[in-house]
């Protein structure tokens, strides 16, 4: 693409990797150059917490903040209990009130440490589109909105034809998402003058229907934005892990286990990964790529630590660099390793079922795998005898248990 932005916002997604598709390049950007612009990105209350996949989009809504407008975080309190059936194979389990508002209260704790919400300009606002959707009237919103939508158009959107082509059944209720979504971003629309809805590129046709539906019924001219779904250099999914998702909560994960997340990253993302997930310059980011042999490690700890500075504060990546220099240069236990403490009447226990508690693994199976192929190791010395039974007497000190070289968990005696 050879388009040359004039906005601040516009040139920094270009340059930093964030930008996957725009409705209308130019007539955004001339909106951006008029002032401070609102422009929103949606959150459906489906986990505690918000997770890795969930970072790129909330560096948009930063910088989209640092170069001087105005985001909004909609919180998904009615659309959850419809769930997105973009892209997906089967229905989302249905969750109740209660579920959702807790799940609402848990993804809150992250979007204040990358945003800043107030009554200003360009503060943010925290919306919850719960608001303007559990009091619709059906047969009004039928007759208002529903006219406004072809179903022919509908099932042409790649998430919904790709659901339909492997003959996988597409619930009416999961049909309805994309209508709702439109509706949130005319509401946003009408309600704050928002002109802008960016999202991953899997949400592009409900985007594209907000679009058209703002259009017809406001006659308004407003915009869409995507970011690149995100994967490694070798194929997955960002945000997961051999644990599970890379959660931003420190109660769902360790602000080490963060930090240690990516500091593992490949040598091929680490250049990418600074230009997306921390603020350094882009000649910085390109410097730190462009390091070799063992040198990319410290452009690793680098990145590791401006994303956990981000999410968790300095002082949680300076403990997580310490701990990790303890632990990996030192041979040292580090006191601020995932922990598990362990009642005294769970004694004796096989090394295999402690391996599976401290979370090195996710079954029996998978642990005594791991012991086979000399992966696992204890107090930093291998571990050969799946049969080993741990006891008071081996826990008068905390023990530090490793699967591989970078995973590793202590285990004590709970007081």
């Amino acid at each position: 693409m050879t388009y040359h932005p004039k906005s601040e916002f516009i040139a920094v997604m270009m340059e930093r990797g964030f930008l996957a598709d725009c409705t209308d390049y130019q007539g955004l950007d001339e909106a951006l150059m008029k002032g401070p612009q609102t422009a929103y990105i949606g959150y459906d209350a489906t986990a505690k917490s918000l997770h890795v996949g969930h970072l790129m989009n909330i560096m948009v809504l930063r910088w989209l903040q640092k170069t001087g407008h105005k985001p909004i975080t909609l919180m998904g309190g009615g659309t959850t209990k419809v769930g997105d059936p973009s892209f997906r194979a089967d229905e989302r389990p249905l969750l109740g009130p209660e579920q959702i508002d807790a799940n609402i209260d848990g993804m809150k704790q992250v979007f204040a440490k990358y945003l800043s919400y107030g009554e200003g300009e360009t503060d943010a606002l925290m919306l919850n589109n719960a608001e303007w959707l559990d009091d619709l009237n059906y047969l009004e919103f039928l007759r208002d909105i529903g006219r406004h939508f072809s179903v022919n158009r509908m099932l042409s959107f790649e998430s919904v034809k790709s659901r339909l082509d492997r003959e996988q059944s597409l619930s009416f209720l999961e049909f309805n998402y994309m209508i709702l979504q439109a509706y949130d971003f005319l509401e946003l629309n009408r309600r704050y003058g928002c002109i802008l809805q960016m999202g991953g590129s899997d949400q592009w046709g409900n985007i594209v229907n907000g679009i058209d539906l703002t259009r017809r019924v406001l006659e308004q001219e407003i915009y869409g934005l995507t970011t690149p779904l995100l994967t490694t250099s070798d194929g997955r999914k960002m945000g997961k892990s051999q644990g599970g998702a890379i959660w931003l909560n420190a109660d769902m994960l360790s602000p080490y286990e963060f930090w240690q997340f990516w500091r593992n990253t490949t040598d091929a993302d680490v250049g990418r990964f600074l230009k997306i997930f921390t603020e350094l310059a882009v000649e910085e980011c390109d410097r730190l790529a462009a390091l070799a042999g063992s040198e990319i490690n410290e452009a690793k700890i680098v990145l590791a630590n401006e994303v956990t500075t981000l999410c968790h504060g300095a002082e949680a990546a300076r403990t997580a660099e310490a701990t990790a220099r303890e632990v990996f240069e030192k041979g040292g236990v580090g006191e601020d390793l995932p922990t598990l403490a362990l009642p005294p009447e769970d004694l004796p226990i096989s090394v295999v079922q402690l391996i599976v508690r401290s979370g090195l693994a996710k079954s029996g199976k998978e642990a005594k795998r791991l012991i086979a192929e000399n992966g696992a190791r204890l107090d930093d010395a291998p571990l050969s005898d799946a049969g080993m039974m741990i006891d008071a007497a081996a826990l008068s000190a905390p023990i530090k248990l490793s699967a591989g070289k970078k995973r590793h968990a202590l285990v004590q005696l709970a007081q």
